[in-house]
């Protein structure tokens, strides 16, 4: 019989990361999108332009993506 502290070992992931949806996604990935949608979501209510807070929030969140990737995040 399975109990509920036995889920926790059933469901294992590499460290660094983070499960959405059942995939694992390495965690700088997930800052890099979360950091790209909080400039898209500042630039856009300050400017109330749209094209600028899309290529804003993608420029954010692709160097922060290759940044982190180049410096060392852990490979899988």
């Amino acid at each position: 019989m399975t109990t509920a502290q036995e889920f926790g070992d059933a469901v294992t992931r590499a460290p660094g990361t983070v499960s959405i949806a059942g995939v694992p996604w390495p965690t700088y990935k997930v800052v890099a999108l979360m950091l790209g949608l909080i400039v898209f979501a500042v630039i856009a209510l300050t400017t109330s332009t749209a094209a600028t807070a899309v290529l804003s929030g993608a420029t954010v969140a692709a160097i922060v993506w290759l940044t982190a990737a180049v410096l060392g995040a852990p490979k899988s």
